[in-house]
């Protein structure tokens, strides 16, 4: 087992050219599925100045087990993939964009990792959008990060109940980024299935129009 996992994974992207997309996106598929995948929201989010940046994660996982897991049972994959997305971003930073013209947008496990990233690099990104997916750790885990939002349009979405993502961890993730200075939308779907649908879509069509 390597201690990087993600390290070569490929990169897939879609939309603008890096060089001169005025903004970026970047997407994080759920366990099981792909950076192919996940690029099918880029057709649901599209604009034609955006840059949409999907990494691929190894066997098709960021991490082995349940978000709700002790972290260090989910290492060294979840450093892994945490690294994978920082160098997905700094893709778009060398390009020339600014933090807040990139948008962290993942759903399920990618949420995850999106809130997790953002958590623990705070900065004024574009926004941040995590469909069924919360901050990481175990239940006990104290969420409470350093760092500034800065005013950062977020959404937390998810369907209740959920059977992987537990609507308490959603809400208390919504709480942290919002102390953490962030602008917090939270949406809760009453028994809707393990999926994104088509308000979660618009919604996040608005935050990502909202950069231009």
């Amino acid at each position: 087992m390597t201690s990087d996992p993600h390290r070569n994974q490929p990169l897939r992207r879609t939309g603008a050219a890096l060089a001169t997309a005025k903004a970026a996106m970047i997407l994080l598929h759920g366990r099981g599925a792909s950076a192919e995948d996940i690029l099918g929201l880029a057709g649901e989010m599209y604009d034609e100045r955006v840059v949409y940046l999907a990494p691929q994660a190894a066997g098709h996982t960021w991490y082995p087990n349940s978000f709700l897991a002790p972290i260090s049972q989910n290492e060294p994959w979840l450093s892994s993939a945490l690294a994978k997305v920082g160098e997905t971003i700094g893709l778009a930073l060398e390009a020339g964009l600014t933090h807040d013209r990139i948008v962290v947008c993942g759903f399920s496990q990618g949420a995850c990792l999106t809130s997790e990233f953002v958590a623990r690099n705070p900065a004024r990104y574009g926004a941040v959008i995590a469909f069924t997916g919360g901050l990481i750790g175990p239940p006990e885990i104290d969420l409470r990060h350093p760092g500034n939002l800065a005013g950062t349009p977020t959404l937390f979405s998810s369907g209740d109940p959920d059977p992987h993502v537990p609507w308490a961890r959603v809400a208390a993730s919504a709480k942290q980024f919002t102390a953490m200075g962030a602008e917090v939308q939270l949406q809760r779907h009453e028994g809707r299935p393990h999926t994104v649908s088509a308000p979660e879509l618009e919604s996040a069509r608005k935050l990502l129009m909202e950069l231009f």
